[in-house]
């Protein structure tokens, strides 16, 4: 039951799952095409080309819930990544779920350069991401817009809010709407206050909000307010 144990903290159990992240990456990049990039022991690193096809990029496209894929872009045509070729030969059919599903050489085997850094071009706009969380479906909520990731203000942020989210980012339900930055504060764009989700919206730019951008107008604006209304009184 929870709380009845008879153990200490040097008993505390862990785990070390299959999956491998994946992230779209490179100069020019938009979060739906760019560089593919997978995490393996630790460490991020870069895919080889060879045999590189529509299929291997259906897979990828797919695993970011970035809709469908349109193009197998030159090799290295994000720009040459750094550090790690992790993936070579990668052959899928098309339907496997993860990259990792697909047959390859093995991580780390490979006679590639990164002059030959596998792309794709996806079909979809994934606008909403988790940034510094502990997993993939917690952290900070950032959206994209205008060519830019910027974060949502916690003006009235709430459940229903937090539930398109994660049901958009493919998450589950929500279980808590964090506030306060505790996921740490992000930096540059603030791109949506006073967000008012019913819940059931498929994306969180359906949900009512101030407009892009609007951040600190709305926030001197609600000041004005308090201060006619202390005016008031006085």
């Amino acid at each position: 039951g929870f709380g009845s144990n008879t153990c200490e903290h040097g008993h505390d159990a862990a785990v070390i799952c299959s999956d491998v992240s994946i992230l779209l990456t490179g100069s020019g990049s938009t979060q739906c095409s760019g560089r593919v990039e997978v995490y393996h022991n630790n460490s991020w690193g870069t895919v080889c080309d060879d045999g590189w096809d529509l299929n291997d990029a259906e897979v990828v496209c797919r695993q970011i819930n970035c809709g469908s894929a349109l193009e197998v872009p030159p090799s290295a045509d994000f720009g040459a990544g750094t550090g790690q070729i992790w993936l070579d030969n990668v052959t899928c059919s098309g339907n496997e779920s993860s990259l990792t599903e697909c047959q390859h050489n093995g991580f780390g085997s490979n006679r590639c350069e990164h002059s030959q850094n596998a792309a794709v071009i996806c079909s979809g706009e994934k606008t909403v991401r988790f940034r510094s969380g502990s997993s993939r479906c917690a952290g900070r909520v950032e959206i994209f817009h205008n060519n830019i990731w910027g974060t949502v203000s916690d003006w009235y942020w709430n459940l229903n809010d937090a539930e398109v989210v994660c049901r958009q980012l493919n998450c589950g339900s929500a279980l808590e709407a964090t506030q306060s930055s505790k996921f740490g504060a992000g930096t540059g764009q603030v791109w949506l206050t006073d967000v008012t989700c019913s819940g059931n919206e498929s994306s969180l730019t359906e949900c009512q909000h101030t407009g892009w951008g609007n951040y600190y107008y709305y926030n001197y604006y609600n000041l004005l307010l308090l201060l006619q209304l202390l005016w008031t009184f006085l």
